[in-house]
Parts: C-alpha cells; sequence; structure tokens
C-alpha cells in the first residue's frame, strides 16, 4: 500500500471565492485504503447555501446575456484546464474514494469530453416561429432558469461534479453544485482551478452533508431547477421539499439492472461482458448502471459460470494509486458494512456464493471486498431485489422466456438492461420488452456520445447527456406581436 498521505483543507467556491464553512464546521475525511483520517472538508450551513444561491442569481442576467458562442469558448477552456491537471484530480478520487487511479484518468476525460459535447451543441437553444395569420407574429424564445442546483453522488467524484454541470452552464443557466460528501476533495480543487474560469457567481461548488447542505439546496425557494444523481430515497425527498414551489426536477436515480443471456451466445464472451457491465474494474460494482442481475440459460449456465469465475479471479484488488489495480476499496466505511450486510443476507437467504464474498487475502486494513458472485439466486432473494451498489453480481437460471421476462420487470427500478444473442430479432424484441430507459445488445452498456440517458419507472424522470439535458435547464416563452 502507498505511504499514507494528506490533503491540505480548500474551501468551497462561493460568488468567485474560496471559503470556509461560515460556522467553521469540517468533516472529517477517511481514505478508504488506510482507513486513516487524511483531511477534513467544510460543512455547509444553510447561510452558506443561501450565499451561494444568491451569488448565483445575481450573475444569472449577466451570463443568460453572454453569447452561446462565448459561453460555449469558456466551456472549452474550462475542459483544457481539467485535463491539464487529469493527475492530481484523479489522485485525489483515488485517496479519497478508492477508486483506481487509472479508471480516473479515464473519468477526468469523459468529463472533458462530455463537457466539450455541451459547448458544441450549446446553440440548439432556439426558439421557433407560428403561424399567427396576416396581422401577427408570434415566436418562442429560450429562457435559462436563472439557479440551477446540481446534486452528485460519491462512486465518480470529479467526473460527476465537473462534467454534470456543463449543460446548464452551456444554456446560460448558473449552477450551484453539492458533491457526495464521502469523495469532495476533486470538486474542492476543481473549485480552485476554475475560481477565474467563469464570471463570479457563475458557477459556485458547496460541500457538506445531505441533511444540512444538500436539503438547504435542494429545497431553496429560490433554486427552481433541481437536477439530483444518486439514491431513490434521496430522489425522492428532493421531489418532496420541491412540490411547494412547484420545482423542475430531473432525478437520475437507482439500478438493479438486467443481463439477459440467450442459449446462442457464446457463454465466454458474455460472461467477460457480464464483469464489465458490473463495472468491477472501474468502480467496484458502485454504479447505478450496474448488470447486477445475470439471468442466464440452463443450456449454458455451467459454461457460463465457469468463464465468470476465471475473469473476476483475474481482477487485481488492491492500492488505489498503483496503475496496475483493477478494484480498489469501497468508498466509505458505512457502505462497506451495508455490502458486507447484502453478502451476509445472500448466504443466509440459500444462494450460492460462487466466488469472493470477503476481504481479499493480504488486506488486513481498508474498505475491500472481493468481487463476489452468487449462483441459484431465485427473485425472492434480498440479493435479487435491492441495489446493492457494490461488487456483488447475482446470477439467475432461466428456461422459460416469459417467465424471465416477467422477472426481469417485476422490480420497480428500469434504468438499464442488457441482452446477449446472436438472433438480431430475438434482440430486438426483448428490448423492447425490458422496462428500462437504455438498452445495451452484446455489449458491456458503454454509451456514445449524445445518446440520451435515464431511467424508467423509479429510476428517475428526465434524460440526461443528450440535447434533451440541455434543453431541460430553460423553458420556452411564447411572444406575439400585433402588426399595425
Amino acid at each position: 500500500m502507498s505511504d499514507i498521505e494528506t490533503v491540505p483543507f480548500r474551501g468551497m467556491l462561493i460568488d468567485g471565492e474560496i471559503v470556509p464553512a461560515s460556522d467553521g464546521a469540517t468533516l472529517d475525511v477517511e481514505n478508504p485504503t488506510t482507513e486513516e483520517n487524511i483531511g477534513a472538508i467544510p460543512d455547509a450551513t444553510a447561510e452558506d447555501v443561501d450565499r451561494a444561491v444568491q451569488a448565483a442569481r445575481r450573475a444569472s442576467r449577466g451570463w443568460a446575456a453572454t453569447p452561446w458562442t462565448k459561453r460555449a469558448s469558456i466551456l472549452r477552456g474550462y475542459a483544457d484546464l481539467l485535463e491539464a491537471n487529469t493527475e492530481e484530480l484523479a489522485r485525489l478520487d483515488a485517496l479519497d474514494g478508492g477508486l483506481p487511479v487509472a479508471s480516473m484518468r479515464a473519468d477526468v476525460a469523459s468529463a472533458a469530453s462530455e463537457i466539450r459535447y455541451f459547448a458544441g451543441i450549446a446553440g440548439e437553444m432556439k426558439g421557433r416561429t407560428i403561424p399567427s395569420g396576416p396581422d401577427a407574429l408570434t415566436y418562442t424564445e429560450f429562457v435559462p432558469y436563472p439557479v440551477v442546483a446540481r446534486i452528485v453522488p460519491f462512486n465518480h467524484p470529479i467526473k460527476f461534479v465537473a462534467a454534470k454541470i456543463s449543460a446548464a452552464l452551456a444554456a446560460g443557466a448558473t449552477v450551484v453544485a453539492k458533491p457526495g460528501e464521502q469523495t469532495s476533495l476533486s470538486a474542492l480543487r476543481l473549485a480552485e482551478l476554475v475560481k477565474d474560469v467563469f464570471p463570479a457567481g457563475v458557477l459556485n461548488i458547496v460541500t457538506g452533508t445531505g441533511a444540512r447542505a444538500g436539503a438547504a439546496l435542494s429545497g431553496h425557494p429560490d433554486v427552481p431547477r433541481v437536477a439530483f444523481t444518486g439514491s431513490v430515497p434521496t430522489g425522492a425527498r428532493i421531489m418532496e421539499a420541491g412540490a411547494p414551489a412547484i420545482k423542475h426536477v430531473s432525478l437520475e436515480l437507482g439500478g438493479k439492472n438486467p443481463m439477459i443471456v440467450f442459449p446462442d451466445a457464446d457463454p465466454e464472451k458474455a460472461a467477460k461482458a457480464s464483469v464489465a457491465a458490473m463495472n468491477l474494474a472501474r468502480s467496484m460494482g458502485q454504479s447505478c448502471g450496474s448488470s447486477s442481475r445475470v439471468f442466464v440459460h440452463t443450456d449454458i449456465k455451467e459454461a457460463f459460470l465457469a468463464a465468470l469465475v476465471k475473469r473476476v479471479g483475474e481482477l487485481k484488488v488492491g492500492d488505489p494509486l498503483a496503475d496496475d489495480t483493477d478494484m480498489g476499496p469501497i468508498a466509505f466505511r458505512g457502505h462497506y458494512e451495508k455490502i458486507t450486510s447484502y453478502v451476509q443476507k445472500g448466504v443466509e437467504e440459500g444462494a450460492t456464493l460462487l466466488f469472493g464474498g470477503a476481504r481479499p487475502g493480504g488486506l488486513d486494513k481498508g474498505f475491500f471486498i472481493a468481487p463476489t458472485v452468487f449462483s441459484d439466486v431465485t427473485m425472492n432473494m434480498t440479493v435479487a431485489r435491492e441495489e446493492i451498489f457494490g461488487p456483488v453480481m447475482s446470477i439467475l437460471d432461466w428456461d422459460d422466456y416469459e417467465k424471465m421476462i416477467d422477472q426481469v420487470n417485476e422490480l420497480p427500478l428500469g434504468l438499464t438492461g442488457n441482452v446477449w444473442t446472436n438472433d438480431i430479432n430475438q434482440a430486438l424484441r426483448t428490448a423492447r420488452r425490458i422496462e428500462s430507459g437504455y438498452i445495451s445488445i452484446n455489449g458491456t452498456g458503454k454509451r456514445p456520445t449524445g445518446s440520451p440517458f435515464g431511467g424508467f419507472k423509479t429510476s428517475g424522470i428526465g434524460k440526461e447527456s443528450a440535447v434533451d439535458e440541455l434543453l431541460s435547464y430553460g423553458r420556452e416563452q411564447s411572444v406575439t406581436i400585433t402588426l399595425a
């Protein structure tokens, strides 16, 4: 393991200044690899959040009036700055969240790509003209929301806080962003880096607990637009908080995502794809898009399981600061304990533990869990029904197509799905039957730039990472002129 490192205290970005919490409150930062305290972050108060919101409101008129080409140019410069600091930001996420540094470098690159994408389509905020007869002209204009709250989770720290503000900024809205309190170090470093990139108040970054800072931000009366990525229960609370003011709320929430493997699929290729789709080697399965329920036809079950166990056994678990590490520790103590309790439930309820389920040998400290595979899972088991958000895969048998489809769709979640078959007719028909917002066929869940992403059912409302998201940060205003 790497030597213990400490991280200098950094403040939040409010109105163009780097500041601590107004009452001096902080949250300790625990390195999940060493279980040692490595620093602290500000724990913003409701007053701090209000300062950020008011700064954003003051800046909103000028930012909305800035030509979209100028906003796009600023965003491209922001992406360049992000890439120029890749190594430092990736290393902070490895220290803070246990995420493999090589994957975090890729996250920075992905964030920069998304920023440039939204810069490139910023001109799509167009109006329309409507036939109004010979004596009138009716047209519409895009009007950005004055303030957008962008609240993101802990699992992809720099990627989410850096990229998920870009659509709103491109649209001409100002932003108050809040990262997950468990992994905020890279967001605070980002605050220092971008302090002078945007006009004061256009981008504000606050840190702290969801109960204190997050609730104050999502419920603030001067924040008409809230975009949240995270858990279903928190998303429900945000909707409730926004109801009195009829806030525009978009939610990208959890998933217990199915992968369906047909008997004509190559079991080895499908097994390798299931490991990639589970995001084990990128985020230890801490991803809402992970394919954690794998429905394998009984004809190829044994071959699939053999290939799966072989592949997960090849993953290297260890120091996230090492370039050859595939999996680091779980992001924080409470989540580690939650995941291990799910593993215990799987054993108690009768699933067969094929691989993992415990701390890997040679790792005496840190929140490490080996990649874990359960077979003989049935839909009445907890591991098949609840989002674990960790490196736990559940393998379910099937030989009756209609029964399998019913099991795929019986949960209230519906974020992603994956189908593996060589029969294109079967693939397309099955994709239409899966009640999820994003479907992969013979893939691993990777999404091309610009493809809309968002869930069905309790997995969310709205679409991200596409022009749909850009347009969601404004409203269409109609104007009719009566001609003299």
